[in-house]
């Protein structure tokens, strides 16, 4: 089956995969590029939805090499919290940009025009239940996607850092 080939395993690298998964890799590749520059440069007039889903630019610091890495992200906003579903269109793997924030939790969001300072934490099952309880249609294709892939999708939820005037950063919402 042709989608087999496409979702790289643990010993899968660049190299060995098949040249269809390296170009369409390579194709995703440029069409993120794309929509950060459209995005970046239009304060998310362009790129600012997807499918008519809204769209936010989360840039993370990597976890092995120290760089900002920027990902344009779907997202479901609960408040003033933004909720991200790590489902990676169903790769066996997690996404880089969650395996960033899980080493290095404090982040940077563009909405717009709009770019502010947050903090991830993975939602609780509490939590993913009331999410759930507010927007059935993403859940159903959640458990879609869960169920086609072997990991636990995570539920991300990016809180606001707000700043005292002492400089030091104060989450809005649950702490940890």
């Amino acid at each position: 089956m042709l989608s087999d080939n496409l979702i790289p395993t643990g010993e899968d690298n660049a190299n060995n995969l098949p040249l269809l998964a390296r170009l369409v890799a390579a194709e995703l590749r440029l069409f993120s590029r794309i929509h950060l520059f459209a995005y970046r440069h239009t304060g998310g007039a362009i790129g600012g939805r997807v499918f008519g889903n809204p769209v936010l630019l989360l840039t993370t610091t990597g976890r092995l090499t120290g760089k900002q890495r920027t990902t344009p992200l779907v997202y479901l906003a609960d408040g003033d919290a933004m909720i991200l579903i790590a489902g990676a269109a169903g790769a066996v793997k997690h996404p880089t940009w969650w395996l960033n924030l899980k080493a290095r939790p404090e982040a940077q969001v563009q909405l717009g025009r709009r770019t502010l300072r947050v903090r991830a934490i993975e939602a609780t099952e509490e939590e993913q239940h009331r999410l759930w309880s507010r927007y059935p249609s993403m859940h159903a294709r959640f458990v879609f996607m869960q169920q086609r892939v072997p990991r636990k999708i995570p539920v991300i939820i990016l809180r606001p850092i707000t700043y005292a005037g002492s400089g030091m950063g104060v989450i809005q919402g649950r702490n940890e």
